[in-house]
């Protein structure tokens, strides 16, 4: 039989997506502990940036290569290299750098709809992998991410740094062990400033040095309806997730880590909207969820909007506007300190002795284990996937007078609470939600083995993202 090559193996798999099954460990040998790791990063004009200084710092590991579908970006950042004596390659398109043999690992802080593909891509190109958070745009891809993680033996990180946190773990291990008392309610915040991104007057021209169809990728490749392309992807739904899944990741991870939760919830309820202006953003930018486990809820809650009108200090909750709250029957842990029920300190937990988020993912590159990641793609997983289910269940709400949406809520204590500040701070910023009205998202049930919902094919729809070729991830990866 012809044996096939590994470059027209690479070309073929981006150019089908189909299945692949050749193994991973036939394309590169276990890296010794005294190799150089060669990383690549992909999409460095925001967060990737952090990916460059974060693995230049650590010994054994080097830039090898960078890509940006902006070539101004792109060519600003090799010559600085360049300027340091360093060489690297320089790349507009990812699909190149999964052909480069001299690859050994891909970090990628892209916008969110490219997280998935390109780690399935990377894997089955004998890659290890960095995603940022989320790692996925909807929950189908994030699954598939993981089965290409598992068949092909690949160590990846998810960019949920709060993991490599080891104040926050022993925090949190403290509080589990049931110091003060049974988790009933872990909740995220996310009370960030987010001003209006304006009002286009119709397709905007795309920056001259962006290469638009890569940018696009597996989005539809249609006309820039906002006044900018880069960051305010986020709050459109074909390329971001909103703030929940935008920073709200990070809290909802810790979230779930505090519940010890390895699958959905199995009910979920979102409500909010778009509220106190009118822009181009689609995703709200004022919301709560509540997922119900039975045994205890996680309840998360995104305020973009300041704490009243012409202030420009965000809410707190508990000491809290960017954080997590545990509540147990005996008192919270809020960040990293643990408080009774009247809110004095019974103890702070300190980091000594972190390990980073980088450094974690590059100890288990040379160990071959994933067991040794405190990310592994499979907890980066569940929880994107909490963001996209809170997500789906607003998406497929409807707007209702405050009357109707407390009525429908009644049976639901903790999201009458929620709703009822929720309601406060809108009334602060003078939102009238008789006039502006919010949504009372879908109530959903879900399958968490299957990561399907229950007799619903409406809600089952959008658990997958319709791909442009040949952007597709792959039914079977």
């Amino acid at each position: 039989m012809k044996t096939l090559s590994r470059r027209s193996f690479i070309k073929s798999s981006l150019v089908t997506t189909g299945a692949l099954s050749l193994s991973a460990h036939s394309w590169k040998n276990v890296l010794g502990a005294n190799e150089d790791i060669r990383v690549a990063v992909v999409g460095f004009n925001g967060r990737g940036g952090s990916h460059i200084s974060g693995f230049s710092n650590i010994p054994g590991v080097r830039i090898a290569a960078l890509c940006d579908v902006d070539s101004k970006v792109l060519d600003a950042a090799v010559q600085r290299f360049q300027g340091k004596g360093q060489t690297v390659e320089g790349q507009i398109d990812v699909r190149r750098l999964l052909e480069n043999k001299n690859i050994d690992v891909i970090s990628t802080a892209t916008p969110n709809h490219w997280h998935a593909l390109i780690t399935i891509w990377a894997c089955q190109a004998g890659k290890d992998v960095y995603v940022e958070k989320p790692i996925s745009h909807c929950v189908w891809e994030g699954r598939k991410a993981v089965e290409a993680a598992r068949k092909y033996s690949r160590i990846v990180q998810a960019g949920t740094q709060s993991r490599s946190n080891a104040g926050l773990r022993e925090a949190l291990d403290w509080v589990r062990a049931g110091n003060i008392g049974k988790i009933k309610i872990a909740r995220g915040l996310c009370y960030k400033p987010r001003p209006s991104i304006g009002k286009a007057d119709g397709p905007q021209p795309i920056p001259p040095s962006v290469n638009y169809d890569l940018w696009c990728g597996p989005a539809a490749n249609g006309p820039l309806m906002r006044n900018r392309l880069h960051y305010d992807w986020h709050w459109v739904w074909a390329t971001g997730n909103g703030d929940i899944g935008n920073q709200g990741i990070h809290q909802m991870d810790i979230c779930r880590w505090a519940l010890g939760k390895p699958e959905l919830s199995p009910k979920i309820i979102s409500v909010g909207g778009r509220l106190g202006y009118v822009d181009d953003g689609e995703t709200p930018n004022t919301q709560f969820a509540v997922h119900d486990y039975g045994d205890s809820l996680l309840i998360f809650e995104v305020r973009g909007l300041p704490a009243g009108t012409g202030k420009r200090e965000m809410d707190k909750y508990r000491t809290q506007s960017v954080g997590h709250v545990i509540e147990c029957e005996g008192g919270y842990l809020a960040g990293t300190t643990a408080y009774d029920k009247d809110g004095n300190t019974i103890k702070t937990f300190k980091v000594r002795g972190e390990e980073g988020h980088f450094e974690n993912f590059i100890k288990a590159v040379r160990s071959r284990k994933h067991t040794d990641l405190n990310a592994d793609i499979l907890e980066g997983h569940l929880s994107s996937a909490l963001c996209h289910t809170s997500n789906i269940s607003y998406r497929l709400g409807k707007e209702a007078n405050p009357e109707a949406i407390r009525e429908a809520l009644k049976t639901d204590k903790a999201a009458t609470e929620s709703l009822g500040r929720m309601e406060e701070h809108l009334a602060a910023n003078g939102v009238d939600l008789r006039k502006s009205k919010a949504s009372l998202g879908a109530f959903l049930r879900m399958n968490g083995k299957t990561e399907r919902f229950i007799n619903n094919p409406e809600a089952d729809k959008l658990l997958k993202d319709n791909y442009r070729p040949p952007f597709v991830v792959p039914e079977k990866v």
